[in-house]
């Protein structure tokens, strides 16, 4: 769009008013033959249309298509819809042979080893509607050096800093003299807080050397006083994990669209029926006196 020049206009190609009256002729031509009109245009460093935001007011529909450099999954972002929602996601993999859509991404991003592995967990994040599971995997290594290292890879390195200090006051877990490694598996770039939760138990998995259950997801914000704060969507990605066949997960306290307990789905166990046991069964109890048989 930005290329495109409209005789009988005295500007630049990519001007506000070149840019206003290419799309005014496209979309008067669109809808007098009652077609379909997809505009391309440059994007910005940051990810934005280049040039006037005119263009944007015009056109019905506006479509981003990203992806990361090392990962083959490519996403296209609906940013404005006048006929829809603007918060559905399309997910695509680039390989040699083109492009084809993902019914199920996750794959990608998560790599289901046949034993436990220590410093690894499984969270759900959210693509604006559409839940993927991630794997976030950490490597807690004594360091030699003054300053130990702090490398992060598919996280951002802010909020994984935060996560860190956390865990050091409130989890009682030493890192201030040990290189701490943080990433993602597959290429796939988190940056929503829900993650905070996985980072912090795949970092104390590693300097504990404890096992996580293998089928265990973890979603949720962690606060600065050390509390887990409650995400959105929390029914939608617990639904997900149970579909990819994880049982167990851990999830803020008063999250909503959690399944209903009797139901046994993830994130609640159904209720244990325990049998009422006489009072002489209690243990501690001495058994009751009774008469002599006759």
């Amino acid at each position: 769009m930005q290329t495109f020049a409209a005789p009988g206009i005295e500007s630049a190609a990519g001007g506000v008013t070149q840019v206003r009256a290419v799309a005014s002729a496209l979309t008067a031509v669109a809808k007098a033959r009652g077609m379909a009109v997809v505009l391309v245009g440059h994007v910005t460093k940051d990810g934005s249309i280049a040039g006037p935001r005119v263009l944007e007011h015009i056109v019905d529909v506006v479509l981003q298509f990203t992806g990361e450099q090392h990962s083959p999954l490519r996403l296209v972002r609906a940013v404005k819809n006048r006929f829809g929602a603007a918060d559905e996601v399309g997910c695509f993999e680039m390989h040699e042979g083109g492009i084809r859509g993902l019914a199920d991404p996750s794959g990608l991003f998560l790599n289901r080893h046949s034993e436990p592995v220590i410093g690894t967990c499984v969270t759900v994040t959210m693509e604006g509607r559409r839940p993927l599971l991630a794997e976030v995997q950490s490597l807690v290594a004594a360091s030699t050096l003054p300053s130990p290292r702090r490398a992060v890879s598919g996280l951002d390195h802010a909020r994984v800093a935060m996560t860190l200090a956390v865990v050091e006051r409130h989890a009682e877990c030493v890192l201030g003299n040990k290189d701490v490694f943080a990433a993602t598996v597959g290429g796939h770039r988190i940056t929503e807080p829900a993650a905070d939760l996985a980072v912090a138990m795949a970092v104390m998995s590693s300097a504990f050397t404890r096992l996580l259950p293998p089928d265990l997801v973890a979603v949720g914000e962690v606060g600065l006083s050390g509390e887990l704060r409650r995400v959105s969507g929390v029914g939608r990605r617990l639904a997900e994990a149970y579909r990819l066949g994880f049982r167990h997960a851990l999830v803020p306290a008063g999250s909503e669209d959690l399944p209903p307990r009797n139901e046994g789905l993830p994130g609640r166990r159904p209720p244990r029926r325990h049998r009422r046991r006489p009072p002489h069964e209690h243990p501690g109890r001495p058994p009751p006196i009774r008469p002599p048989a006759p």
